[in-house]
Order: structure tokens, then sequence, then C-alpha cells
């Protein structure tokens, strides 16, 4: 029997349903620069901020997320969906350039029912795409492989998301 390892997938699986006393797109950026890297945040505007996701559907699938605390986009002011937006946009050509993407799934789950992971603020997903990057994997075994940790993923993003707004203090120790 072949064995496929994805150690960082425990703490998602032990956390099952549990509900987060506080939402962690409004706490994560909130705690500033100094702790960016320990949380994936890759860029954060006055609206808007771009992280990893901690538990990817492909390499390099980031999220943009508009600061403002809305479960659905209809609710964000004018401003905050531009700035949000805006974001979206660079941040895709940002992956792209980063990781050499042949292509992306952009979207919003909105709600539970939906997929959302956490639904009471709204968030895009932005998951790059090669040609060739589905296989029999997910088919035969139930399994998608990634070839690379999330913290890998995130060093070799960074660099390409410095210019989108302020990003981790160069002081912080480690990656996710």
């Amino acid at each position: 029997m072949d064995r496929l390892w994805a150690p960082w997938r425990m703490a998602y699986i032990l956390a099952g349903d549990e509900v987060a006393d506080t939402c962690i797109f409004c706490q994560f950026p909130s705690l500033g620069p100094a702790r960016f890297r320990t949380h994936g945040i890759l860029c954060a505007t006055d609206r808007a901020f771009a992280m990893m996701n901690k538990y990817p559907y492909n390499n390099g699938h980031i999220m943009v997320i508009p600061r403002a605390h809305v479960a659905d986009p209809a609710e964000l002011s004018s401003e905050d969906y531009q700035a949000t937006c805006e974001l979206l946009r660079q941040a895709t050509a940002a992956v792209r350039g980063a990781l050499g993407a042949h292509g992306f799934n952009l979207g919003m789950n909105l709600g539970r029912v939906a997929g959302a992971g956490i639904d009471l603020h709204c968030h895009y997903h932005v998951v790059p795409r090669w040609n060739g990057d589905t296989n029999f994997m997910p088919v035969v075994g139930d399994v998608k492989v990634l070839s690379e940790a999330v913290g890998a993923t995130y060093e070799r993003l960074l660099p390409h998301f410095a210019s989108l707004g302020v990003g981790p203090s160069p002081e912080e120790p480690g990656a996710l």
C-alpha cells in the first residue's frame, strides 16, 4: 500500500465542526504585520487582505478577504467591494507570476450549505490550475496530491505580493 503524507491536515480533521469564538478573518489581520507570516497573510490594505488557505484545494490556493465582517458581498460598501475586487485582480496576477499557473478557479462559497468553512465573513478563493493538474488520484484514490507544503508556497508567493499592500514584518520568525 502506498501512503500519502499530508500532516498539516490533522489540525483540520481534529477540529471537526467546532465553531470559533472569534472570526479569524477579523482577528488575524488586526494582530498586525508582526503576526502576518504566522497566519499566512501575504499582504493587507486598509480594506482587504490576501492570505494562504491553510487547507488548500491546490498548490498556491489563496483567499482575498474584505476587512469588513459581512457574510454576503451585497452587504459590503461600494468602497470595500471595489478594494476587495482590485486586490483579487492583483493577487491573481501575482500568483500567476509566482507559480506560472495556466488558469484559475475564482469564487465565493456563500453560506455553510454552499461549502463555506467560514460562513460569516465572505471571501474569494483563488485556486491556480495547470494543464494536466488533474490525474487519476482524485478519481481512483479519492485523494488530492499537493506537491509543496503551504509554508513553502507562501515563501514563493511573498515577493510577488510585496507591492500590493503591507506584508509581514521581516523579523517575524517562521511561516505557517
